[in-house]
C-alpha cells in the first residue's frame, strides 16, 4: 500500500456536487493506493502508522488528539511515468481487488478508535484541503 498523508486544518471531498466526506477541524487527509499483493498485513501496518505518526502540531498524533482522517482511494499513486509520456497503471490493483482493501483500511482505523470520513471508491472526486504546515508525507508498506 502506498499513502500520501497531508496534515490539514480542514478538507472536503465532493462527488456530483455533493460533499461526501469532510474534516472541519485539524486532521489528516490520506490518499491511498493499493497494489496487487497488498493484504491484511499492509492494512494493519498502514492503519497503525496513520493513527500513531506524530505529524500533527506539537509532535502529536491523530490518536492523541482524537482527530479525524479523510481517506480517499487513489489508484494513480501506483502510476509509473518513467517511460514515454503516458503513465501505466499496471502496478495498481483493479477495483474488485482494491475496493475491499480500501474498505478494510477504513474499518481498521475506526476499530482502532480513529474517526474516519471517506471519499467514494472509484468515483470522480473533487478534493479540497488546506494543508497545515505544509506537512505532506509518503508512506509505502513495501519492504526494501
Amino acid at each position: 500500500m502506498r499513502a500520501v498523508l497531508q496534515r490539514v486544518t480542514r478538507a472536503s471531498v465532493t462527488v456530483d456536487d455533493r460533499v461526501v466526506g469532510h474534516l472541519d477541524d485539524p486532521g489528516l487527509v490520506v490518499l491511498v493506493g493499493i497494489t496487487h499483493d497488498d493484504g491484511p498485513d499492509e492494512i494493519a501496518w498502514l492503519a497503525r502508522k496513520v493513527r500513531e505518526l506524530r505529524i500533527m502540531r506539537e509532535e502529536r498524533s491523530v490518536a492523541e488528539l482524537g482527530a479525524s482522517v479523510l481517506v480517499v482511494s487513489q489508484f494513480t499513486l501506483y502510476g509509473d511515468a518513467r517511460k514515454g509520456r503516458r503513465p501505466t497503471w499496471a502496478a495498481a490493483a483493479p477495483g474488485p481487488v482494491s475496493e475491499p482493501l480500501y474498505d478494510a483500511l477504513c474499518a481498521e482505523l475506526e476499530r482502532l478508535g480513529t474517526p474516519v470520513q471517506r471519499g467514494v471508491f472509484g468515483a470522480q472526486m473533487s478534493l479540497e484541503l488546506v494543508n497545515d504546515g505544509p506537512v505532506t508525507l509518503v508512506l509505502d508498506s513495501a519492504k526494501p
